[in-house]
């Protein structure tokens, strides 16, 4: 009796098995670790496994981002699904038209190898440390900021903002 209130609702992505290779046309690019994937006629976001980019509004965001879209908008993808975040988005590793965007992005120096989530093994870090000694992307700036701790400063500056008096 509950069905045609709740077929308005957008209901999240069914939950694939582990290690899942789901096909899809990406159809979006949010950021440089985010986009939107057409499956089955579902618009599902995905989150790339083992980095993180820039936000956008921080320095290299935007080139990030445009990275990512040159990898991967209008093409179909491979998904290697390993779960879902906190945010509900899809995490996987994504291959567009058999490129490993996650580990392009890296190699391009236009994300970090997110070293609270990825494997020790992982073979990013050694991406990063070639793109890092080659001076690529966000590595050109002396001293980047990673995007974890970027976020941590805009949180802590903006529950002081809040906290302070006259504001």
């Amino acid at each position: 009796r509950l069905l045609p209130f709740l077929s308005g609702l957008t209901l999240p992505l069914p939950a694939f098995p582990a290690a899942a290779d789901v096909p899809g046309k990406v159809v979006s690019v949010h950021d440089g670790d985010t986009l939107t994937v057409l499956l089955d006629r579902r618009q599902v976001r995905v989150r790339l496994i083992d980095i993180d980019a820039p936000e956008l509004r921080q320095p290299f965001g935007t080139r990030s981002r445009q990275s990512l879209s040159n990898l991967c908008c209008g093409k179909t993808a491979s998904l290697d699904v390993r779960g879902h975040d906190r945010y509900n988005r899809t995490l996987a590793r994504v291959s567009c038209a058999g490129t490993d965007a996650n580990a392009e992005q890296v190699r391009r120096g236009l994300a970090w190898t997110f070293v609270r989530y990825a494997r020790a093994d992982s073979p990013l870090f050694a991406l990063e440390k070639e793109a890092r000694n080659a001076h690529r992307g966000l590595w050109q700036d002396p001293h980047p900021i990673a995007p974890w701790e970027w976020r941590r400063s805009v949180r802590e500056s903006s529950r002081l903002s809040f906290f302070s008096p006259g504001s």
